[in-house]
């Protein structure tokens, strides 16, 4: 996953979407254990049904808030870390999906025309 250095040309079309390809596909591939880790947790910990678990799971994920009250000390422990750990999540899997596009416009700014 290495963009062009300064000094190179720009990245052909193809090749920005090919990497454009690589980096949503990494940028699921996050979505998808942040998901699976809420889910199990709200499951498990919180003792929700697996659907209301998958909700509250995403809701959090997103920074839309909690959907369901938790009732123990051990649930509520698990969804404060959960919700500190989607905070940073969402944050990264966002500049993961939004890197090629940036890095391109960028480098598009700042290459020297020969």
């Amino acid at each position: 996953m290495r963009f062009e250095k300064r000094k190179e040309k720009v990245a052909t079309l193809p090749t920005f979407i090919f990497r454009m390809g690589r980096y949503a596909l990494f940028a699921l591939l996050l979505i998808g254990f942040s998901t699976s880790l809420g889910t199990v947790g709200y499951h498990y910990i919180g003792e929700l049904e697996w659907i209301d678990s998958f909700h509250m799971a995403c809701m959090i994920l997103t920074g839309m808030g909690p959907v369901a009250e938790m009732k123990g000390n051990s649930a509520k422990l698990f969804s404060s870390f959960y919700a500190l750990y989607s905070g940073v999540a969402f944050l990264s899997i966002t500049a993961v999906f939004f890197s090629p596009i940036i890095h391109r416009v960028l480098h598009i700014l700042q290459v020297e025309e020969d």
